[in-house]
């Protein structure tokens, strides 16, 4: 992928598919690192929970396309910074089986200011339950069953077909 751009100049994004838990704070650390001018760094875990709809799960199976998923996540990230004044950019997105209580998922964005980091971590996530190419399957008492797509997601995503509304330059 090349480096997303915000005014020409390129912003730090990472991208990753993993099978192994997600090291949080080391990977927000590789974002940021020593920089002066983050003011803010929003970031969002998404953790499996022990139950789908309200039936109890033994784990999640997350299947992928390894290059279209990153190519799609990379596209969904370029899009972000070109949107929001961001510093930096981070996914990171298991796949594999994942029991309750495992992370699945982590978005991380740095910028100036709060407002763009915490829409750019939205619009992210929104994104993420709607267009990345993942597929859930849920293992219970039951057996397996592949989840199918919730309304409410592309709903929530939707809100973003809009061109963003000029960002403030206010230093809160």
């Amino acid at each position: 992928m090349s480096a997303p751009r915000v005014g020409g100049d390129p912003v730090p994004a990472i991208i990753r598919l993993q099978h192994e838990p997600i090291a949080i704070a080391a990977e927000v650390e590789k974002l940021v690192g020593v920089r002066k001018d983050v003011g803010a760094v929003v970031t969002f875990t998404g953790i499996c929970r022990a139950d789908e709809d309200g039936v109890p799960i033994a784990a999640l199976n997350l299947e992928h396309y390894p290059d279209m998923a990153e190519a799609e996540i990379a596209r969904h990230v370029e899009e972000a910074c070109a949107r929001w004044p961001l510093i930096g950019a981070l996914v990171i997105h298991r796949y594999g089986r994942i029991e309750p209580g495992e992370d699945i998922v982590l978005v991380a964005t740095a910028s100036s200011h709060r407002q763009a980091a915490f829409a750019a971590a939205e619009f992210l996530m929104d994104y993420l339950k709607t267009r990345a190419p993942f597929w859930k399957q849920v293992e219970s008492a039951d057996g397996a069953a592949w989840v199918q797509a919730k309304s409410a997601d592309d709903t929530a995503a939707e809100r973003w077909s809009a061109p963003p509304p000029p960002q403030r330059d206010a230093a809160k």
